[in-house]
């Protein structure tokens, strides 16, 4: 005579599930973290922004150096990194294996970070920059005396307006395209080495 087979409640089942979900995820997440990285494009656009018609624009950043000469700061560290220096205003998106994929000027805020060794902490979408500009693929990677500094570029691709006499402002904007090379590239807890 056959046994009548007993049936598991409807919670193991979502239990067991749900468990094997997580672990899952989990799994999958160490994975990413150990995978390659996306790299930069090695195109590098025009840096031309136009302002709105009537509105007045900052002066364009200007390369400090001839293409030739716009190599890797060779006090910037190794490894996968971007870099900013100071003194040329220039960023370089480096991969891993110390190549340059993308390199471009910015422009500064009013207050510049310490140079060293930082990661990027935070990363927001968009929002309103202080100085009333709407801004978007901001990655912030330190403060300098409670003012919060970070990368970024303007949603329309124009250039910041000049600072107020006395403002300080920690955002280094870039045109579009290369605010969207950084985002892409810098994910949380990259490096970021400022040098002088």
């Amino acid at each position: 005579m056959p046994v009548a087979a007993r049936r598991l409640p409807s919670w193991v089942w979502v239990t067991g599930l749900t468990a094997g979900a997580v672990a899952a995820v989990a799994v999958l997440t160490v994975k990413a973290d150990q995978g390659p990285h996306p790299t930069a494009s090695a195109v590098r656009p025009s840096a031309s922004a136009s302002p709105a018609p009537g509105a007045e624009s900052s002066p364009k950043p200007k390369p400090s150096a001839t293409p030739a000469k716009t190599g890797v700061p060779a006090a910037s560290g190794t490894g996968r990194r971007i870099v900013y220096d100071l003194s040329s205003h220039r960023v370089w998106l480096v991969d891993a294996d110390d190549t340059s994929r993308r390199t471009f000027t910015v422009w500064p805020g009013t207050v510049e970070p310490v140079p060293g060794t930082y990661t990027i902490s935070v990363r927001k979408d968009a929002t309103t920059g202080s100085d009333g500009v709407e801004i978007e693929h901001i990655i912030y990677f330190s403060v300098v005396s409670g003012v919060n500094i970070a990368f970024s570029n303007a949603v329309d691709g124009s250039s910041p307006p000049p600072a107020a006499s006395g403002a300080r402002t920690g955002g280094i904007r870039m045109p579009k395209a290369d605010g969207s090379a950084l985002w892409a590239f810098g994910d949380l807890g990259t490096k970021v080495r400022v040098v002088e």
